[in-house]
């Protein structure tokens, strides 16, 4: 089994290059749905977060409220720091066993998680590459404004709660070009993909010659 980590700054293009991959043929888990897995209602991660962040964070229907919550977060280390330490060993045993599940079914599998705070949480050097989707901050500021409704000050803490830039270029053992268009990004991902098939047939190749 090839295990890939996909990350980058929030809208660097990511989910973009995620779903390629998963369309040629990888298995992707997405840790952002793991995340939401970790908090549905009546898990002991939701009791977790309304404790920690007080009733104001759900909906009425008991679910967790993402953009309440998102406002305590953003923009107070602590807070944001107290919510991953609810979350993110929950999200951990979750991919855990998706991918047990994938190599089970298939030991020649390509996993690929998909992980938005994968330098941040000190994960760069459990996979055999490391892609990181690139696009400037301020590009990524103007998308968020664009496409999900912030104003500049919320994009800006969104942007600001991640890893820099440069800290994810100096991990990355392939770096993806965010900063054209969709179809763009899909090409780079072709290439990467063909090259990960190759490094997975060399391998298989040299495995069998040992047996």
């Amino acid at each position: 089994m090839f295990r890939m980590g996909l990350t980058g700054g929030i809208a660097a293009g990511k989910s973009v290059a995620a779903q390629r991959l998963a369309d040629l043929g990888a298995v992707v888990i997405d840790h952002d749905l793991l995340a939401r897995d970790a908090v549905a209602p009546g898990s002991v991660g939701l009791t977790e977060v309304v404790d920690a962040f007080g009733p104001g964070v759900l909906s009425d229907d008991g679910s967790l409220d993402r953009p309440a919550l998102g406002r305590r977060v953003f923009g107070d280390d602590d807070a944001r720091r107290r919510l991953e330490e609810i979350v993110h060993p929950e999200v951990r045993r979750l991919a855990a066993e998706r991918e047990a599940a994938a190599g089970a079914a298939d030991p020649r599998a390509v996993v690929v998680h998909d992980i938005p705070l994968l330098v941040e949480t000190g994960q760069a050097d459990h996979f055999h590459l490391l892609a990181v989707v690139d696009a400037p901050a301020q590009q990524r500021v103007d998308r968020l404004m664009a496409t999900r409704g912030l104003d500049e000050g919320e994009a800006r803490d969104r942007v600001a709660a991640q890893a820099s830039d440069a800290e994810r270029r100096e991990l990355a053992d392939v770096l993806l070009d965010g900063t054209g268009t969709p179809d763009d990004l899909r090409r780079q991902v072709d290439e990467l993909w063909a090259r990960v098939r190759q490094e997975v047939a060399e391998e298989l190749d040299a495995e069998e010659l040992e047996h």
